[in-house]
């Protein structure tokens, strides 16, 4: 898993792969996807969900604070014949105002959310970028899943591998992520999402309080993008079990949702 990571060229037609199959049917569901809608997706990374938007001609900016990254998406698209709709902005997204990054008919966030720390915040700041008829994409695995730890980073091949361990007392976890010789670049970025590991729940009340509407939700058993990580097909959660609060994140591997202001 950790070589997977390694590979950032793979991670990034990973990432094309999914969105052009899975993400863009979604949310097409809700707001016709065309090359008249502009796209902006907050950390972006190397940008292989920008990709499909970007085939279909559509405007698309990415920003992202990771310099490495940024630096990669540049390489990627440096050839790519829609080149002059992209943008890519190496900055903090709360250091930008609507006047200078813009207002989008689409925001897409998929497998970020998790990471960000005061996620209340976040999600009443970024809500000022949405056209009044926007709407948001966000993409992402409950905290209590099997890997929602994202231990699959760790550099050890048994705990890389091993499920749940990430729901221990943080004490503990790090203790083992210690003994297994896990360097402290890995085990801060493992401590930190232990931090910020958000649930079905706590998303929810979050959407709440800040006069959210849900337009379209999707719990999935198996997550889309493991069609091409392990060729397993998607499939949604079962309706018993993703209806009991706080259970059904332990089985369920990705959530996709659609949202307005």
């Amino acid at each position: 898993m950790q070589e997977r990571h390694k590979d950032r060229k793979r991670y990034f037609e990973e990432q094309v792969y999914t969105t052009e199959k899975y993400v863009i049917p979604f949310v097409a569901e809700v707001m016709p996807v065309t090359k008249n809608i502009s796209v902006l997706e907050i950390g972006c990374g190397e940008g292989g969900n920008m990709k499909p938007f970007l085939d279909l001609g559509c405007k698309v900016i990415g920003i992202d604070l990771n310099t490495k990254q940024i630096e990669n998406a540049k390489a990627y698209f440096a050839d790519h014949p829609n080149q002059e709709n992209l943008e890519l902005i190496l900055r903090d997204i709360y250091e930008m105002k609507p006047d200078e990054l813009g207002e989008f008919d689409l925001i897409i966030m998929r497998d970020v959310i998790e990471h960000i720390h005061n996620q209340e915040k976040f999600m009443a700041y970024v809500k000022q970028f949405l056209k009044p008829k926007g709407i948001f994409f966000l993409g992402f695995p409950p905290w209590q899943m099997p890997f929602g730890g994202h231990q699959q980073i760790a550099k050890h091949k048994y705990l890389s591998k091993l499920p749940f361990y990430h729901l221990l007392p943080m004490s503990i976890y790090n203790s083992i992520l210690k003994a297994a010789g896990e360097g402290d670049k890995v085990r801060n970025e493992l401590l930190e999402i232990k931090e910020t590991g958000i649930s079905i729940e706590r998303f929810r009340r979050i959407l709440k309080v800040e006069n959210y509407t849900v337009n379209k939700e999707v719990m999935y058993l198996f997550n889309p993008n493991y069609d091409i990580k392990f060729g397993l097909q998607p499939r949604e959660q079962f309706g018993l079990f993703k209806a009991i609060p706080y259970f059904r994140n332990f089985a369920t591997t990705c959530c996709f949702y659609l949202i307005s202001r």
